[in-house]
């Protein structure tokens, strides 16, 4: 199969992906610059810490999940998506450890943010009515 059919492939689901990504971007920043408005510097910076330490191993996933398209690529399809999912989580814990070692967090708005990035995936569906 050639890039090009890989690429047409997996068009939707990247560009579904893509989607996901920028209104989780465009929550927590939301979120975070009203955050700010109401308490202040630290908890806005609790509330980015929070979605950075969820959206970046979502950005990782998404990149290493629509490597590869077709039926004579299930195999790395599988593969592909198995190793998005364990390096997905290993990232998040990583993230984690680096945001409790080196920042100086509020937990609420951090968590609050976190959960936030970690429902939006079961939420787009409902919020993007509309055929990609």
């Amino acid at each position: 199969m050639t890039t090009r059919q890989k690429n047409a492939l997996t068009k939707t689901g990247r560009k579904y992906a893509n989607l996901q990504i920028a209104l989780m971007i465009f929550s927590v920043l939301t979120c975070a610059a009203v955050t700010y408005l109401f308490w202040g510097l630290s908890h806005a910076t609790s509330v980015l810490a929070g979605g950075a330490v969820a959206i970046i191993p979502n950005v990782v996933f998404a990149i290493k999940a629509f490597r590869y398209a077709g039926a004579t690529a299930s195999k790395k399809v599988m593969e592909s998506f198995f190793s998005g999912v364990k390096l997905k989580l290993g990232l998040t814990a990583l993230l984690f450890a680096l945001v409790f070692k080196f920042l100086v967090i509020i937990p609420l708005p951090f968590f609050a943010s976190f959960c936030l990035v970690v429902v939006m995936p079961l939420v787009t569906p409902f919020l993007l009515k509309f055929k990609l």
